[in-house]
């Protein structure tokens, strides 16, 4: 079993947080940025790009704060560590809203996950136009 690495990273968002929540936690808000669709069943997320399907389950989610998922390939591989993350805060001296990404990747994996944590969120900030 291969070892993950965590990958944290921050983006400065110029949005409001009730609209930044419905881009990361709802299946029409994610499909604008995050895949190219995505539908919930139950507690499991199921996440589009290009004909491929990825499941991941639907770990904890705080509204106004974060969603953790749990990707289901990863239950097979009895790794319980890893998840990802999207939560937010709001800085109370700028009131920009900082969207924080937590993910586990492979450790030879670890510079394309960023690279494509940094091409989503790209799309997230010219949806919001932040």
């Amino acid at each position: 079993m291969a070892v993950k690495e965590k990958i944290e990273l921050e983006y400065l968002l110029k949005t409001s947080p009730k609209v930044l929540e419905n881009m990361i936690s709802t299946p029409s808000g994610l499909s604008e940025w995050f895949a190219d669709d995505v539908n919930i069943k139950d507690d499991v997320y199921s996440f589009f790009w290009e004909g491929n399907e990825e499941e991941a389950r639907l770990i904890s989610k705080k509204n106004g704060s974060r969603i953790r998922w749990k990707w289901t390939e990863d239950d097979d591989d009895g790794d319980i560590d890893s998840y990802f993350e999207m939560s937010y805060e709001v800085d109370p001296m700028t009131k920009v809203v900082i969207l924080k990404i937590i993910d586990f990747s492979d450790s030879d994996e670890t510079e394309e996950a960023k690279r494509l944590w940094d091409n989503q969120v790209g799309q997230l900030k010219r949806k919001l136009g932040a």
